[in-house]
């Protein structure tokens, strides 16, 4: 017999009066009430406030802002007309200078609480932009007849829907202020309801969108996007399926996007549908650091695991005698390679590997190195880090897109490995946002 579904209990819609404690790590307010936390959006450590809930579970709710009683001192008003909508964005009502304090007094709290460790040292924070920086994008289309309009851009606030927004101040103003344009040229197409995603990759030079197309556009289609694109400076490409179907619509030149690292020399190219770094003026500040904190020398062979296109690797390989990237994704591997060789470098050398899987056996994880860097996804590298024993490395550096999972293997490398925390601190990739990436350095234990 069919279970029947469970009836979702009518919310209490009576403001509930209530102060802040805390911000959990995606940037919401903490509150207790009757036992329970309550986490709630676009609200601040010590303001005393009214909330609505949201959602009651068992073990926490959720809630929305109905009236501030006293706002804390770094609220600002947002600068986006979109903000309470859109679901892009989850800190602008907080003032910028504060953002990346924030982001700081997180990092120490999760090295305590999840690491067991004190930071004994707190690097200064990398800030850059904090508008109109972002340069990759995944972006929603959806053509909504009841609006009579195709909606471009981000989920709604804690909703599977679209927002109904007509700019971004955070995207690269090439596509941040045509929005509008976007989703008129969409909404003009016979394919109009057959589009579901827009892949941005926004390179030094060249704007590139690949378009998700369920169903073959008509030759107006084409045109229709091919006098955008030229109107606008853009390129337009077409993905019928995976990311490797992406190409340009038909007559169009192929158009490879490409970012620099000038103070190093190199110059990547890559893919729309292939992972960049977002913010290109932290990028660049980013891999200062880590070719400053490993103190690089033609004596060091670098290990550089889950590499990418080799975004450390290769200008890692400027100053360093050897250095071997490790990817899991193969086609990434082989742009690296192909970076390298764009780049005249002979002494860099990339493998495809999953690193959550036994690498004891392949040739590369039998080497010596005597400095290693990781990157890992928000997973972290929890998996790999056994095999640092083997490798002992003097130095290893360890940048994060997630503050939990770098206090985790943090307190792994320190109490069960042995080696020394340095120093730790933020990078202010994603301003505006509750993203927290983040850098620490580690020495073995007799340095």
């Amino acid at each position: 017999m069919a279970r029947r579904k469970r009836e979702r209990k009518k919310l209490p819609d009576t403001p509930v009066k209530t102060i802040i404690d805390s911000l959990t790590h995606d940037g919401r307010g903490v509150a207790h009430v009757d036992g329970k936390a309550v986490f709630i959006d676009a609200a601040l450590p010590g303001e005393e406030l009214e909330f609505v809930y949201t959602d009651i579970r068992r073990d926490f709710a959720e809630g929305r802002v109905v009236k501030l009683l006293n706002k804390a001192e770094c609220r600002v008003e947002a600068e986006c007309p979109h903000y309470d909508v859109c679901g892009g964005c989850s800190f602008q009502h907080v003032a910028s200078s504060e953002q990346i304090h924030i982001k700081e007094e997180l990092l120490k709290e999760q090295f305590k609480r999840i690491g067991k460790l004190d930071i004994p040292e707190i690097w200064p924070s990398l800030d850059g932009p904090h508008w109109g920086y972002r340069r990759k994008a995944r972006m929603g289309v959806k053509y909504v007849a009841k609006k009579g309009r195709v909606l471009v851009g981000f989920r709604e606030k804690r909703q599977p829907f679209l927002a109904e927004i007509e700019s971004c101040k955070v995207m690269h103003p090439v596509i941040g202020t045509r929005l509008m344009a976007l989703s008129e040229m969409i909404g003009g197409l016979t394919i109009r309801e057959k589009i579901p995603q827009i892949e941005v990759a926004i390179g030094d030079e060249d704007c590139v969108l690949a378009v998700r197309v369920l169903e073959p556009p008509t030759d107006e289609d084409k045109e229709r996007m091919r006098s955008f694109a030229h109107k606008h400076n853009v390129t337009l490409c077409l993905q019928s399926k995976g990311p490797d179907t992406i190409a340009p619509i038909d007559g169009e030149p192929v158009v490879t996007p490409t970012y620099a690292l000038p103070e190093h020399d190199i110059v990547f190219r890559f893919r729309p549908a292939m992972f960049t770094q977002v913010n290109y003026e932290i990028n660049r500040l980013m891999v200062n650091r880590v070719i400053e904190a490993l103190d690089l020398t033609k004596d060091d062979v670098v290990l550089d695991l889950f590499c990418g296109l080799g975004n450390f690797t290769l200008p890692m390989a400027r100053y360093a005698g050897k250095v071997v990237g490790i990817e899991g994704d193969l086609p990434l591997v082989n742009h690296a390679r192909a970076n390298a060789r764009l780049n005249n470098l002979d002494n860099v050398e990339f493998h495809a590997a999953d690193l959550s899987k036994a690498i004891v056996d392949l040739p590369w994880a039998k080497q010596r190195y005597n400095k290693i860097l990781l990157d890992p996804s928000r997973a972290g590298a929890s998996e790999v880090l056994h095999h640092f024993k083997q490798w002992q490395p003097e130095s290893i550096v360890y940048v994060s897109c997630n503050p939990s999972t770098l206090a985790r293997d943090a307190g792994i490398l320190v109490n069960d490995l042995g080696f020394k925390l340095v120093k730790a601190g933020v990078m202010n990739m994603f301003p505006q946002t509750a993203h927290v990436e983040s850098i620490a350095l580690f020495n073995a234990a007799d340095r």
